[in-house]
Parts: C-alpha cells; sequence; structure tokens
C-alpha cells in the first residue's frame, strides 16, 4: 500500500507554500527510527492520540512539540490506511568527553561544570552547547591571567549513534604584569600606594609569590584596597576614573594603567541621631566612634553603624536599618553625619531548628545555643551560640540563618547548619630494641562518642621494660548547667633490671576524677582529686641503700591529690584549644 508523506520542518519553517492535506481519522500510531528513545516517550510529547482527527494544524503541532524536546534532528509524519507514521532521526548522544592539555583545571570538575551547562555523557548532544561550553572555559582561562590559552574542540562519531568530545588545549603561559601606574596620586607617593597591593611587577620574590602574574579578581581587590585607603584618611570625593588594562602583542605582558581623583580630604563636622532612638540619644552616641573635629574615616563610620545596629539586635530588633547621611561643606571640606535609626519591630526567634548533624546528637547542639526560642531575638547570643558551636571542634564548618517567618512581621526562625568531621583519631606502631625487644604502642580518642559530645581516650604502650594502659573519660555536660565530670585511670609497671641499670621493678595503679564548674561563658573553675598506689619489688642484686630504705617506710605507698584551677576562654574561634590558666596543687 502506498505510503504518503505529509510533513517536513523544513517546509513548515522555511516554504512560502501552504501544504494541505485531507483530515482523516488516526486508526493507530507508529514510530519509526527510535534507537534509545521509548515509544512511550514520544508519545507522551505528542498532541495527538489514536481516535483523533489529523488535520494541517495538528500535524504542523505534533512536529513542532518533538522538535522541541531537542531529541530529535528530522522529524517526518506519514500515514497508510489509517495510520499515522512518524518518522524519527534520533541527534547522536554524547558517549564520551576527554580533555587534553589541561593543567590549571580539575578535569572531573571540569565535567561537573559541563553538566550543569548539559554537556555531559549519556545526553543529546547540542552543537550550541558545546560552543557555550567552549566559551565558558576560555573565559576562565582568561580570568586566570592565561589570555594566550587556546581550545579546540573535536567531535568524533561513534557507535550507536554516539559521539566522542574532545577538548585539546593549549594553556600557554599566565600574562605578566610588566608596570603599574597611578596617574592623579598627590596625598600620597605611587611607590607607597603600589605597597598596598596584591599585584605588583616582577620582584625577586615573584617566583614564590606569583603576585606578578595578572588576575582580574586580584585587581579587583587591590582598587578597592586602594579606594578604602584614602576614604578611611578623608578623602571622601576619592573615585577610580577609569583603569586600563593594556596587553602586549605576544599577550604575555600587562601594563596596568588607575587614573585617580583624590579630592580634598574632609573632617568631621558634627554628628547627630534622628529617628527612633530607643536606646536613647545618650547611649547611641556612646556608639559612635567618629568625632568632631577628627579626619573622616569610612572604616570608623561603618563599625558604628553596625555597632549600633548589634546593640539594637541584642535588644530584638532584628531588621534595625540605620543609614548615616552626609552632609558636605564643600568649601571647608567639612562633613556632618546624621545617623538616622529605623529600628523596625521587635522580633522574637519561633524556632530553633538544627540540620546537617548526621552523628551528632540534637541535644549536643543545642545546649551550646544561647539563643531561646520563643525568647526575644538577641544577636549577641545568636552570635556566641554558633561560636560555642564552632569551638566544639565537632564540625567543619557552622552556619546560622535568621530567616522571617513567612506571613509574619514579629517572628525568625533560627536554622542551624553544620558540616560534620572525623573527631576521633587511632595511632598505632611498633618497633624492636635489642635492650626492650618488641615495642608495641597504641591510642585510641575520641571526643565526640556515639554523638554525645564526651570524650573517650584509652592508650597502650608495652616493651619489655615499660608497660602503660591508660583510660580517661570525660562528660563536658554531666548537669544540664554545664558542670563536667571526668575520671583517668592508669596502670603503669617498669622493670629495667634486664638493661642492668636497675635492681628494683615498680608497679603504679592510679584513679582520679575531675569536675569543671563554669563560672560564665568565659570563666571556669576546676577541681581534681586522684589517689596513686605504687609497689616496690627488690630484686635479690638490691643493695642495701635500697633495702634499708623499704625496711623503714615499707614496699607500697599511696598518694593522694588535690588540684584546682581558673581557666580563662575568651576566643571566637580556634583550630587547637589554648588557655589561660594557673593551678595549684591542695594537698599530697
Amino acid at each position: 500500500m502506498k505510503i504518503r508523506p505529509l510533513f517536513l520542518l523544513l517546509i513548515l519553517c522555511c516554504a512560502g507554500r501552504v501544504w494541505a492535506i485531507e483530515p482523516f481519522v488516526i486508526k493507530d500510531i507508529r514510530v519509526e527510527g527510535i534507537q534509545r528513545t521509548e515509544a512511550g516517550t514520544v508519545f507522551s510529547y505528542m498532541p495527538v492520540k489514536a481516535g483523533d482527527t489529523l488535520d494541517d494544524e495538528k500535524a504542523a503541532a505534533t512536529i513542532k512539540a518533538l522538535f522541541a524536546t531537542g531529541f530529535f534532528k528530522d522529524v517526518r509524519l506519514e500515514y497508510e490506511g489509517g495510520v499515522l507514521i512518524v518518522q524519527l532521526q534520533e541527534r547522536p548522544a554524547v558517549g564520551l568527553i576527554e580533555f587534553k592539555g589541561i593543567k590549571e583545571f580539575n578535569k572531573d570538575q571540569l565535567k561537573e561544570g559541563l553538566k550543569q551547562t548539559g554537556l555531559a555523557e549519556g545526553r543529546v548532544f547540542d552543537r550550541g552547547l558545546l560552543d557555550k561550553a567552549e566559551q565558558e572555559m576560555k573565559r576562565q582561562y582568561l580570568s586566570r591571567g592565561k589570555y594566550a590559552a587556546e581550545i579546540k574542540t573535536t567531535v568524533t562519531p561513534l557507535e550507536r549513534n554516539r559521539v566522542a568530545v574532545q577538548f585539546d588545549v593549549d594553556e600557554g603561559e599566565v600574562a605578566k604584569i610588566r608596570q603599574i601606574n597611578i596617574v592623579g596620586a598627590e596625598a600620597f607617593r605611587e611607590k607607597d600606594l603600589l605597597g598596598l597591593f596584591t599585584l605588583t611587577a616582577p620582584n625577586w620574590l615573584s617566583w614564590y609569590t606569583k603576585n606578578d602574574q595578572y588576575s582580574k579578581q586580584k585587581l579587583s581587590g587591590d582598587l578597592e584596597t586602594l579606594r578604602s585607603h584614602y576614604l578611611n584618611r578623608g578623602y571622601l570625593e576619592f573615585a577610580i576614573d577609569s583603569t586600563q588594562v593594556q596587553i602586549g602583542a605576544d599577550k604575555q605582558d600587562i601594563y596596568i594603567t588607575l587614573n585617580i581623583t583624590e579630592g580634598k580630604r574632609y573632617t568631621v563636622s558634627d554628628i547627630k541621631v534622628a529617628g527612633e532612638p530607643i536606646l536613647g540619644e545618650a547611649e547611641l552616641r556612646k556608639l559612635v566612634s567618629l568625632r568632631s573635629g577628627e579626619v573622616f574615616s569610612r572604616e570608623r563610620l561603618t563599625e558604628s553603624t553596625k555597632a549600633i545596629a548589634d546593640r539594637l539586635g541584642n535588644d530584638g530588633f532584628a531588621f534595625a536599618n540605620v543609614n548615616a547621611v552626609p552632609e558636605l561643606d564643600k568649601a571647608n571640606q567639612r562633613v556632618a553625619f546624621t545617623f538616622f535609626v529605623d529600628p523596625g519591630r521587635k522580633v522574637y526567634v519561633r524556632r530553633v531548628n538544627v540540620s546537617g548533624n548526621n552523628r551528632t546528637r540534637d541535644e549536643v547542639i543545642r545546649r551550646e545555643v544561647r539563643q531561646s526560642e520563643g525568647g526575644w531575638y538577641a544577636q549577641d547570643k545568636i552570635n556566641r551560640s554558633r561560636e560555642r558551636l564552632d569551638n566544639l571542634g565537632y564540625f567543619k564548618e557552622v552556619n546560622v540563618e535568621t530567616p522571617a517567618v513567612p506571613g509574619t512581621t514579629d517572628q525568625v526562625d533560627m536554622n542551624i547548619a553544620v558540616d560534620e568531621k572525623a573527631t576521633g583519631n587511632i595511632l598505632a606502631g611498633a618497633g624492636f630494641s635489642s635492650s626492650e625487644g618488641f615495642v608495641l604502642s597504641g591510642s585510641v580518642s575520641q571526643s565526640n562518642v556515639l554523638g554525645s559530645g564526651n570524650f573517650l581516650a584509652v592508650q597502650i604502650n608495652t616493651s619489655k621494660v615499660n608497660k602503660t594502659y591508660s583510660l580517661s573519660y570525660t562528660n563536658p555536660y554531666y548537669t544540664d548547667d554545664g558542670v563536667s565530670l571526668g575520671f583517668d585511670a592508669y596502670l603503669r609497671k617498669t622493670d629495667a633490671s634486664s638493661l642492668s641499670i636497675s635492681s628494683y621493678a615498680t608497679s603504679s595503679v592510679g584513679l582520679g576524677a575531675r569536675s569543671g564548674i563554669p563560672l560564665n561563658e568565659t570563666d571556669n573553675v576546676n577541681f581534681g582529686l586522684g589517689i596513686d598506689s605504687t609497689k616496690l619489688n627488690l630484686l635479690d642484686n638490691a643493695t642495701s641503700l635500697y633495702r634499708d630504705f623499704v625496711n623503714r617506710f615499707g614496699s607500697s605507698y599511696s598518694t593522694l591529690r588535690g588540684d584546682a584551677s581558673w581557666a580563662r576562654d575568651s576566643l571566637n574561634s580556634r583550630t587547637s584549644r589554648p588557655a589561660a590558666w594557673c593551678s595549684a596543687p591542695m594537698a599530697r
């Protein structure tokens, strides 16, 4: 039976003629030409189904819908005896992505970046996406100062309608800065200003610092450093008029020229407070570090607005807005500031939400939180909560956010997101000594046992001469108010007779308990009590001096020791845990 073609995309999109068919009822639909795509997927995109009447409009809509999927590069409709035949030619799939010549970037990260743009192994190949990926890679190299980088892409057909995409990269060398000029500098020497920059012309340390390699990000940072230098020294009208970056013909040399306008140096003439000074004007003025008669400083102005906002935040005004509006007297180079204070509504914290703690128990995190649920918002308590969680040492990162509760104007949630890290250590060692024989040592410590926040350490060291076994445990929250309790136990044995340097052996057993009582957020008082029992065993070759000692004092000794210490820890972030402390034995 004769098969009659209905439409081609080229005819629909480009031809000026109007093609028409005689409408007919679709008895069945058959899909041909597909290899990877399921027939059901094709049917789901088609706007017609069996039983519908196909006409010009529906046929055009069908072709348009199938092309819009991006899966096919050719779509044809044919009919035979009431059966609609959909002839498809699939676009090739990306079977392989390869990189050659890449050193500046991690290949796996590049593949992940391409995947975000839609170019990935297993997906439909799109030439437009490939061109976009090539341009993005080029931009990344430019951002790192490699202006001579060249990227070529090769698309190779594979079996089963697939293609291999290969990126051939010649990274070239990083462009070096040959000269930096600042035009318009009068108040400060150009040499001193350039000394503030991270970027620099080549010098004897450039091989190590790499600061002579041009980077757009570093230049932006240097421009902000230059701006801050002037603004913090009274030059309120300072401006960077233009930044010219010229590249040599060989794309290896960079010449940077900055044109600046310094303006006049301003002093502060007056400080005013306006708006709704909830705390009182006198108290707010104490928070302002700028003073009348002093040289203007943007840094101190920023500190002042932040101090006022933080102070209001401590009293529950989470969305306080503080703006410092200048009034310039250009004739006398003086400036007055009015701090407009809008405290907004007083808000309270609805809930404290914790996420990311796959191992650490919720209660371990919540007991460090100083902001209470249902209480007024307090910025200082929220900041302290983050600091305490960070100082636990259980997390790589601690993020605290306080988004507004949707549909309310006086509520926020405190969302704590943590990223846990390994908190245990295992150490093991082995050796051999002609005098001590085999020497074995090992220790296991865990600062967050089973996510409870408790500390546990076990240590074993054994040899022919020395043997030590110890156990240490600490519960930092033995009581809900932060009183800690811990104990230590050990067993030590020493026998150096085999080395012919001793005629006695000792065996010691010790047990101790300790407790810490918090006085405030930074100070703790610690107490400890321990007992040690030591037994002395004389060997046959013991001298008379040792025997006289045993006859007089005995061969068993017990020691009771008490300790007290005070510790202050006020660090807001740390990688280790130093503390200022002092201690004195109470009794022995």
